[in-house]
């Protein structure tokens, strides 16, 4: 294996092992670690909670079967009726860079070689009957030459790097 492939494996390991860290692994821990810190600091140290919850068991069901839902109804608020989602979703698509360039397989091999002869041909068909005025010819030259760009993996435009708030 070349020293290329074998960094495009080492960063891949990376991407998984931090989704599965962070997403799963810290997830699980942070779930138990802030039911068993609430329940031994909070609910032991007032005698009402305490008497209400003498053990742990029965603690963590309730607060799943609480928390649980109530989670879903918050995450489905910032998805659905918030403008924080949005925002972020803005910030991500500015930022991603497949935005100004093809993604890898069937778009640069197929999809957009189609495109592009689509184009030429209908470019020759309105020249032969004259449909087509100079500044016309010169924007289907633009997109022909955006279209060669990003078949050969190039980029057209910039993703914005920049700290905007």
């Amino acid at each position: 294996m070349n020293l290329k492939g074998f960094l495009k494996r080492g960063y891949r390991a990376w991407y998984y092992f931090r989704m599965g860290y962070s997403v799963y692994l810290t997830f699980l821990f942070g779930y138990v670690s802030t039911l068993v810190t609430v329940y031994y600091l909070a609910v032991k140290s007032v005698p009402y909670l305490s008497d209400v919850f003498p053990r742990f068991v029965p603690f963590a069901v309730l607060a799943t079967v609480i928390g649980g839902p109530l989670s879903v109804v918050i995450g489905w608020i910032h998805m659905k009726r918030s403008r924080l989602y949005s925002s972020e979703a803005d910030v991500t698509q500015e930022a991603y860079p497949y935005n100004y360039k093809l993604t890898p397989g069937i778009n640069p091999e197929v999809v957009f070689p189609t495109a592009l002869a689509q184009l030429k041909l209908l470019r020759m068909m309105a020249e032969r009957n004259g449909l087509l005025t100079e500044s016309e010819r010169d924007a289907i030259d633009e997109l022909e030459k955006k279209y060669q760009i990003l078949i050969r993996g190039g980029y057209v435009g910039m993703p914005k790097r920049t700290l905007n708030f």
